[in-house]
């Protein structure tokens, strides 16, 4: 209704404007009508956009859990699994040609939470600066293939998702560069940062300071970056590096205030014509430093317990899709691998080593809409203060609908 009446009036302002002071003078119209006659009349086309995109995804999981030899949670289906269950609307609103803001909202089937709520200004061809709450430059799958239409496989690779914690306030910086037949990338952040907690069950691990990253814990920033080379002048291949550093203590904790993190990543991604083959191949590695690791014991306050505080994390993947077939059916199946590890440290409360192996079989119904079919096996083994503890092996199955509007 508004959209028709704001037309109506821009048409109407378009045929009356020459005439509209003499008309409007003569037959004692209000001035307020006037007025709007020339705030219509002024309007610029393409000064002002508003879009509503997004994404969701949905599908059923069937798990089966199995602890210490022992089958503990018998084989149960889901609809719309927590987990895996999004729907993620994308407000964009372009002002002019070079400021952009961007707010998704993301309910996942318990919570509504914020994927993005930022400022974008588009400085240059190379280079966009922006603030408010973004996802970290930190390895490549977070902000590139989160989204479950671009992800191969159901889930996120095990660790490289949620550790160190994907988003957080501040500004930030990227942009890319030729380099004669070559091009890179660069992307630069300064954001709150993050905060060490020491509550027994989780002593050095890290969070957004109160959860959310607003307040700052600190009187220091974090600093994240990456930087990617593309070499082949198809931009076949690229390799990033990334990194994280910043104080994590808290200012007002006596012992951990001096507390900080180093992180650091890599990735490589790799697309490869093998007719009638796309073969794509993704991977990353991470690590997590942080220097103090020592702690009071939780059977006995007098007394201290200490470990080295680093946590390791990777995913290795691999596609093929046939898209060179003339075939219209064969050619949008594509089979999908991902393998991926995750290590936190050893002689800590929250220690742990899981692997995480992920078939999937995919057909994708347009370039932004796909049915994926994955089967999936979860190995942990956990321990605590270095005693080990359980052992388990969850084996999942997931059918799943992805779809980018």
């Amino acid at each position: 209704m508004k959209k028709s009446i704001l037309l109506f009036g821009f048409i109407g302002g378009m045929f009356l404007f020459p005439f509209n002071a003499n008309i409007f003078a003569q037959s004692g119209t209000d001035s307020t009508v006037i007025k709007l006659a020339q705030e219509v009349n002024s309007l610029k086309a393409g000064e002002s956009h508003f879009l509503v995109v997004g994404l969701t995804t949905f599908g059923f999981v069937n798990s089966s859990t199995t602890t210490n030899g022992i089958k503990q949670k018998p084989s149960s289906t889901n609809t719309f699994d927590a987990n895996h269950y999004e729907f993620s609307p994308m407000f964009l609103w372009r002002h002019g040609k070079n400021l952009l803001l961007e707010f998704e909202p993301s309910f996942d089937g318990n919570q509504i939470g914020v994927n993005w709520a930022c400022a974008s200004y588009f400085v240059t061809p190379g280079l966009i600066v922006r603030g408010g709450y973004f996802v970290l430059p930190f390895g490549m799958y977070n902000k590139r293939l989160a989204a479950g239409w671009i992800d191969k496989v159901a889930t996120d690779p095990i660790g490289v998702a949620d550790a160190p914690p994907a988003s957080d306030w501040g500004v930030e910086a990227e942009g890319g560069l030729p380099l004669g037949s070559m091009k890179c990338s660069y992307d630069i952040a300064i954001t709150t940062g993050y905060q060490m907690l020491h509550d027994k069950l989780q002593d050095g691990a890290l969070q957004n300071p109160n959860g959310s990253g607003l307040t700052d814990n600190n009187n220091n920033k974090m600093v994240s970056g990456r930087f990617a080379l593309l070499p082949f002048s198809n931009s076949s291949l690229e390799i990033g590096v990334s990194g994280i550093f910043g104080k994590v203590g808290d200012t007002n904790d006596s012992l951990y205030k001096d507390a900080t993190t180093t992180m650091y990543a890599g990735d490589i991604t790799y697309l490869a014509d093998i007719r009638p083959f796309l073969l794509n191949i993704k991977g990353q590695y991470n690590v997590i430093n942080v220097n103090k690791g020592t702690f009071p014991n939780p059977g006995d306050s007098t007394k201290t317990y200490s470990f080295s505080n680093t946590s390791t994390s990777y995913f290795g993947q691999i596609s093929l899709r046939p898209v060179s077939l003339r075939n219209k059916i064969i050619r949008n199946f594509e089979l999908a691998f991902r393998y991926a590890n995750y290590i936190t440290p050893k002689g800590s409360l929250w220690e742990q080593n899981s692997t995480q192996t992920s078939i999937g079989l995919d057909y994708w119904l347009s370039w932004r809409s796909i049915i994926k079919l994955t089967y999936e096996t979860v190995n942990s083994n956990y321990a605590s203060m270095g005693i080990s503890g359980d052992k388990t092996k969850t084996n999942y199955v997931y059918l799943q609908y992805s779809v980018q509007f």
